[in-house]
């Protein structure tokens, strides 16, 4: 059976799986430098898609298409072939009306390729889901999982998947939007605006919030007032809260005014910070914090009182879950067993969640066979820029340039990375121990300096130079660097002494584990330094020759050829 799931919304895209196996997932921002988040504007453009695969129209034997935002459903306005269509498809969240986030939440026919197909649609909080726990290890073993869920436009929900892959809701944990924390940036700090968000504007502004956190300190006076202002706004016995539970049931920013409540919220918190006078980077580190120990706790108590005092296993979905800190925090209380967040936790996953639940046929979620490279190929033909060399190099070779120059280089192979972490196959490594690097990496990349650069480590070096030092091949947790090894690596740790490891062995990435082996066996050195490789503002680089027409790097490497600028500083 071949499952086509579409995410035709934010990060838009089409996953394939065929019998559970994923073959691709190609988001619409990766092709072509195409901008972040994009929608799949034009559904004839996914006809493409499969043909670059060997599949059409006729292959695919279930159509399913990922919910969006709405209490009854969502509605879409999309082209196909050119003509405007609307297709109404499945509610935000399950609801009374879709209480079981394996059933399908709406039907419906899709024109697309000029040809009109059925297709089911399932809640979008599904989709986070079924991604996070179909791809676990807890699924691979046949062992029941909590999977909690927490995205911009919802509350944080609480999911349990038994050992047969049935799924039983278990409701909110706090009701409080994943996006109050962006938007508390648009009351302090550098990103500050006068006019409010009324829904979802900037979705690149967490990330930053959350390395600007580090020129803060979290304080308890003013922990204190986020706790009694969210109190006295959402949860306390009052017309103000009932109202505000009666019109936000957390289905999405544009499905109902959820801004507005959370934005009164911040204005009054904003209003007694001012008076604490306070900095606005405690602040923000406050609002981290807040949120980060109201997460765990509130979660730590629901599945007490549900299930009991027993550790449960945990998938960490939505785009909450790419928050490195608030992840490691949870992992380390003791009601969890052992946690899960996959490296598509936000809406770049939900092709490939929708997909697993239009598999699973109401019946159960299953693994499902996957890899992190199962984005699109390169061009393997690009166009080279007047004043380039091209040579080839094989990995060891490029290490050893690497090592002697101490120049960075656009690192492009194989099939992309799935979800928003370059991961060696479109990234940007650098030697780490040269005190300027991050800089120069923040600066090529028009990145504010206090922004990290992360760092890529041999698996099985990273305990002695990172704490923890587990395993982590995704970059979704938190690591110090240990202090014996603060001065060797400037360029890789963050302002508040951590870094966003992610570990590397040889069945992981041979090539990247190549390069690494060399630069460690010259240098002395098991580290580099790893960003994404892109235009500000867009996705991956699809080919060698983006990469060379950004001309911001003089070395590009691209599946064992050396793209070199003859004039530029790494041609010493």
């Amino acid at each position: 059976m071949i499952t086509a799931g579409l995410k035709l919304t934010q990060s838009g895209g089409i996953a394939l799986l065929n019998d559970g196996k994923l073959e691709f997932n190609i988001e619409m921002q990766k092709l072509a430098n195409g901008a972040r988040y994009s929608n799949v504007d034009e559904l004839d453009d996914l006809v493409g898609i499969l043909g670059g695969f060997g599949y059409r129209l006729d292959d695919i034997g279930t159509w399913a298409v990922d919910g969006w935002d709405g209490a009854e459903f969502g509605r879409l306005a999309r082209l196909s072939g050119g003509s405007p269509v609307e297709l109404l498809v499945a509610p935000y969240r399950e609801t009374a009306q879709v209480p079981d986030p394996l059933q399908p939440g709406r039907l419906g026919e899709l024109l697309i390729g000029g040809r009109s197909k059925k297709y089911e649609s399932y809640v979008h909080v599904g989709s986070h889901l079924a991604a996070a726990y179909c791809t676990s290890p807890f699924a691979r073993r046949g062992e029941a999982s909590m999977v909690m869920v927490w995205d911009g436009g919802c509350f944080p929900r609480l999911y349990c998947v038994d050992a047969d892959g049935r799924i039983e809701p278990g409701g909110e944990v706090f009701p409080l939007i994943g996006h109050t924390y962006s938007m508390a940036s648009q009351h302090w700090g550098p990103f500050k605006r006068t006019a409010k968000s009324r829904n979802v504007d900037d979705l690149s502004v967490a990330g930053k919030m959350m390395a600007y956190i580090a020129l803060g300190t979290a304080r308890e006076e003013i922990k204190k007032v986020f706790r009694e202002e969210f109190h006295a706004h959402f949860e306390a016995d009052t017309p103000q809260v009932h109202r505000y539970r009666a019109e936000i049931i957390g289905c999405g920013s544009t499905g109902e005014g959820s801004h507005a409540y959370v934005h009164a919220f911040l204005d009054d918190v904003h209003a007694r910070t001012n008076a604490l006078g306070v900095s606005d980077e405690d602040v923000l580190a406050s609002v981290h914090e807040f949120l980060e120990e109201m997460l765990i706790e509130r979660l730590a108590a629901k599945i007490r009182a549900w299930k009991g005092d027993e550790p449960w296993n945990l998938c960490f979905a939505g785009g909450c879950a790419l928050n490195i800190k608030w992840n490691s925090a949870l992992r380390a209380h003791p009601i969890i067993k052992a946690m899960w967040v996959p490296p598509f936790p936000d809406d770049s996953g939900s092709a490939i969640g929708t997909a697993a639940l239009a598999a699973a046929r109401g019946e159960g979620l299953r693994p499902i066979e996957w890899g992190t490279r199962l984005g699109p190929a390169l061009d393997r033909t690009p166009h080279v820029p007047q004043g380039w060399t091209v040579s080839p190099c094989r990995p060891e070779e490029l290490a050893r340039l690497l090592h002697r120059t101490g120049q960075p280089a656009v690192v492009l192979n194989g099939r992309a990375e799935l979800g928003p972490r370059a991961l060696g196959g479109r990234s940007i490594i650098a030697p780490a121990v040269d005190t300027t690097m991050k800089k120069a990496l923040n600066d090529a990349k028009s990145r504010e300096y206090y922004r990290p650069v992360a760092p890529i480590c041999l698996e099985e070096h990273a305990p002695k130079i990172f704490d923890p030092g587990t395993p982590d091949p995704h970059m979704l947790f938190e690591h110090w660097v240990r202090p014996e090894w603060v001065d060797r690596l400037p360029a890789i740790m963050h302002l508040d002494g951590t870094a966003r490891l992610q570990t590397v062995n040889q069945h992981d990435d041979p090539t990247l584990f190549a390069i690494l082996r060399e630069y460690h066996k010259w240098s002395g050195v098991p580290v580099l330094c790893n960003t994404s490789a892109n235009y500000n503002g867009r996705s991956f680089f699809p080919d060698a020759a983006s990469a060379m027409e950004w001309g911001q790097l003089d070395l590009v490497w691209s599946e064992g050829v050396l793209y070199r600028r003859e004039f530029g500083s790494a041609s010493a």
